[in-house]
């Protein structure tokens, strides 16, 4: 998402390159990740797009990569919002990805749950219909409550869910713990923004936090990254950022060891 704030798309290109080079090999994006003023990219006209940017940095993946994208929400050619409700509106999302992504089959899609929508059904068997015809690999849920998850999978499987959740915005522990015991992936979103959202994280810490951070010598952060993935082994993290010294600081964390003692530490604090 941030790699669209690139006024020319050179940064991001690099950004993208240097991530793979660091042993990154999921990249998160969606078909609704846009620049509203237009960046250099790939095919006719300027690209507007995270999923353009990344074909532009990358393509042939040739396994270099595994890309998860989102439908869902998507934009109306005036810049404001609206969301895919029927089979056929899904149906041009994801064509749509898979012609600015250059490929035939998209490895994971996510359907993103839209202001607080109570049944995926339809949507998910749709999704569903489409992996059937080769367009999709795997499926998975962006925003959802557990019961969302159950009805989901009773479809056709769950390979992961994405929620919002961090150290200190814990709402989707449970959801976590259940798709732990069911071999679903967790990819949380906001795992250092925290509820900050999509305006980043600030600069104040937690006490525990900055503690544990001096310990070890590094960011704060990267303690909250860290803890993130000591949460399981299905736990994976999509720390989004546009800056090469921001990428190499939240690759780096993936090596952090956190104790049990630190880890109780952390969790002390306030949810």
């Amino acid at each position: 998402m941030r790699l669209t704030v690139d006024p020319d798309g050179d940064n991001a290109v690099r950004v993208l390159r240097r991530a793979v080079e660091l042993g990154v090999d999921h990249i998160d994006t969606a078909a609704f990740y846009f620049s509203p003023g237009g960046v250099l990219g790939v095919g006719e006209g300027p690209a507007r797009y995270a999923t353009e940017l990344i074909r532009r940095a990358l393509h042939p993946y040739a396994g270099k990569v595994f890309i998860a994208t989102k439908v869902g929400p998507g934009v109306r050619p005036d810049g404001g919002w609206c969301e895919a409700r029927t089979p056929a509106e899904l149906r041009r999302q994801v064509e749509e990805n898979l012609r600015r992504l250059g490929v035939d089959r998209l490895d994971l899609v996510n359907l993103r749950v839209f202001r607080g929508a109570d049944s995926v059904g339809e949507r998910f068997a749709a999704l569903a219909k489409m992996r059937d015809e080769g367009l999709i690999r795997h499926l998975g849920l962006s925003a959802v409550r557990l019961e969302q998850v159950d009805e989901a999978s009773a479809i056709a499987p769950v390979t992961c869910v994405q929620n919002s959740f961090s150290l200190d915005q814990r709402r989707s522990a449970e959801l976590l713990r259940v798709c732990g015991e069911r071999g679903i992936a967790f990819v949380p979103f906001f795992a250092i923004a925290g509820a900050g959202r999509e305006a980043g994280p600030s600069g104040e810490h937690d006490e525990a936090v900055a503690r544990v951070a001096a310990r070890h010598r590094i960011t704060p952060h990267q303690v909250q990254l860290a803890w993130t993935l000591h949460q399981g082994p299905h736990v994976l993290a999509i720390p989004g950022t546009g800056r090469e010294e921001h990428l190499r600081a939240n690759v780096a964390a993936g090596a952090v060891r956190l104790t049990a003692d630190e880890l109780h530490e952390l969790e002390r604090s306030p949810a």
